[in-house]
């Protein structure tokens, strides 16, 4: 069975210590926002949820497919529904405004790819989050990371730090 990240090593939270809860079984409610409930394909997930005392929140899903074909097409279509979020988040609601951005690939395993999302609402909520899927043969990994802000408030070195960490665990 593939390890969870520790809550020691996600972006360190200038103010407040991670806390991680246990690891459930289930795909996360905490990555519908961008991947919708039903918008990938149906597996045995696992996931754990981070948060600190004020606004920050991680969430970590794996899943074991049936095969290394089947890891890499599932790693695929994550990547492109990550692509997509943003547009798709505009679309679903008018009082959203959503910027995403690619932050490279990271050589671990098989690869993880690295995004962020800029979301801004109406009525003045503006939020970022990193997101990361990876892969090591048949095991896919996704980290999100999340808090108030905007791109310039992103970890972005430290969140690349932490997925590797998180596929490395996935053996």
């Amino acid at each position: 069975m593939p390890k969870f990240l520790a809550a020691s090593q996600l972006p360190p939270h200038p103010s407040s210590e991670w806390t991680a809860g246990p690891v459930t079984d289930g795909f996360p409610v905490e990555l519908a926002y961008c991947l919708g409930e039903d918008g990938i394909p149906a597996y045995d997930y696992r996931h754990r949820v981070f948060h600190t005392e004020l606004d920050a929140g991680a969430v970590q899903a794996t899943v074991v497919t049936g095969s290394a074909a089947k890891g890499k097409a599932l790693a695929a279509l994550i990547n492109k529904k990550i692509r997509s979020c943003a547009d798709r988040l505009e679309r679903s609601d008018p009082e959203i405004e959503a910027e995403g951005r690619y932050y490279g690939s990271l050589p671990v395993e098989e690869g993880a790819q690295v995004h962020g999302l800029h979301t801004r609402a109406s009525w003045g909520a503006t939020d970022i989050h990193l997101l990361s899927v990876g892969r090591d043969g048949r095991t896919v990994t996704l980290v999100s990371w999340g808090q108030m802000g905007d791109f310039g408030d992103a970890p972005v070195a430290a969140f690349k730090k932490t997925t590797t960490k998180a596929v490395d665990k996935l053996y």
